[in-house]
Parts: structure tokens; sequence; C-alpha cells
């Protein structure tokens, strides 16, 4: 989808770049280029991807969309122990599609639980 606006929230990791409200409901958005490369925030996105993950959802922020593709579990696999210590909290597996890497992201673990706690309290107060 088309990026709309982010609000900032105080507190968070630098690749949250705040919340947006999405099909009504307040979405953090995560900035995937600063996650990925631990550097500063991108100015802008050309994209929203959405992630539901049972109750929560996220957005992730990207330049572009080059395609949808269905996975195959059988292309995916453990990282191997030499990547164990990489950050096992961002990455849970990996594989490739078309000789291409593929990284599978913890997309519920990004966004600290305190910001979802407070995105919950908030969607409580009538």
């Amino acid at each position: 989808m088309r990026p709309l606006p982010i609000e900032p929230v105080a507190g968070t990791p630098g690749f949250v770049r705040g919340v947006s409200v999405i099909r009504g409901l307040a979405t953090p958005v995560v900035d995937l280029q600063a996650l990925l490369k631990n550097s500063e925030s991108s100015p802008s996105f050309g994209r929203f991807v959405t992630l539901k993950l049972e109750d929560r959802r996220v957005a992730i922020g990207v330049d572009s969309v080059v395609g949808l593709r269905n996975l195959d579990g059988a292309q995916l696999g453990a990282l191997p122990p030499l990547l164990h210590d990489i950050n096992a909290e961002l990455i849970s597996s990996f594989g490739t599609r078309d000789a291409q890497l593929l990284l599978v992201l913890r997309a519920a673990h990004l966004v600290p639980d305190a910001v979802w706690a407070s995105l919950a309290a908030a969607e409580t107060v009538p």
C-alpha cells in the first residue's frame, strides 16, 4: 500500500519510525533498511507492507515491492551455527528462491513489548 502519515513515538528503537493508522488500527511502522543495515532511518518510503501475526500488526516501510510469491516451507531452513550470534531476535530462518537469498524476520519481536502495550491501551480508551 502507499505509505500513510506516521506519528513518532518516543522511546522506540531507531528502526521503529512511529505509528500509522492503517485500516482503522494504530500500527507500528518499521524501517526495513534501518533495521537490516543497523543504520539511520530512511527519509521516506515508497510502500508499506503490512504483516499480521495473531493479534499483532506491523507495517514494514520499503522503497518498493517487486512482487508477491508463495513460499514452500522446504525453501527455508534454520540459521547455520556460524550465524546464530548475528541477531537471533531479528532473523528466524533463511533460504533461497530463484538463486536469491531470503531472510525471514521475526516481525512480532521487532517492536518492543512496551510499544505493543501502549497501542493496546490506546485502542481500549473509549
